[in-house]
């Protein structure tokens, strides 16, 4: 598991609807399974990377408040942004007022299914996107984790620019912001190197950049924060490790 983040920092900045049912329940993961899928659980080994991602939800919540969306956008390829949206999101998902949403958008290299050990079977967000009639609750899948879903992105695509611009993509977003008490992250490829992360970054109420510590050069880090609007941008979260 990754050493702690660097909590973001910056100052910045429901909709009632039926529940979309998981597509298939299982049983609660233990510490070791939650360990082997680089994910943190309550416990005191664990400590110091849920201690870490608990300021990081503190602080995201007082920025976006409601049913939001956010992206965590990495700076480069290895600077862990995957890594730190699943966690996030748990970290959400510890407060049983809560729920949480995390959707794969990493188009050419997509992992959130492979890492959590999910059997996404019934297709993910590709499948959606390209399918005019399927809905949301056909890609939206249980983790092991209590209240955390998964959207998955389960084929790759080398260019996502054309799925993230299409009407679909707002309907599903649409439609995930109407479960109660729920926050959404969208895990996003890298900032530099493809429009992607921009064009995602339309899509969400607040933008989370993950820069890998030792890795990515301040010079780096904000040639990628340039490509949001200082709006939405809630801060830099310094990663340790994938």
């Amino acid at each position: 598991m990754s050493n702690p983040i660097t909590p973001l920092h910056k100052e910045d900045t429901t909709v009632a609807g039926r529940s979309i049912a998981p597509r298939a329940s299982t049983t609660a993961l233990t510490p070791l399974q939650l360990e082997d899928r680089a994910t943190i659980y309550r416990g005191e080994s664990a400590r110091r990377e849920v201690d870490a991602f608990r300021e990081l939800r503190t602080r995201l919540l007082a920025v976006v408040g409601g049913n939001a969306v956010t992206l965590i956008a990495p700076v480069s390829a290895g600077s862990g942004g995957s890594f730190v949206a699943r966690n996030l999101a748990v970290a959400v998902a510890f407060d049983e007022s809560k729920n949480a949403i995390l959707v794969d958008c990493d188009l050419r290299h997509p992992s959130q299914h492979a890492t959590m050990r999910i059997n996404a079977s019934a297709g993910g967000l590709i499948d959606y996107l390209e399918d005019g009639d399927g809905d949301a609750a056909s890609v939206l899948y249980d983790t092991g984790v209590a209240r955390l879903r998964l959207v998955p992105s389960v084929q790759s695509r080398e260019n996502g620019s054309e799925y993230f611009s299409s009407a679909r993509m707002r309907l599903l977003l649409d439609t995930l912001r109407t479960q109660p008490s729920t926050q959404i992250f969208l895990d996003s490829p890298p900032v530099l190197g493809s429009p992607d992360a921009r064009i995602l970054a339309d899509l969400a109420d607040v933008i989370v950049l993950v820069a890998g510590y030792g890795r990515d050069t301040p010079a780096t880090i904000a040639q990628a924060a340039a490509n949001f609007d200082p709006k939405k941008f809630a801060g830099v979260v310094f990663n340790e490790g994938v």
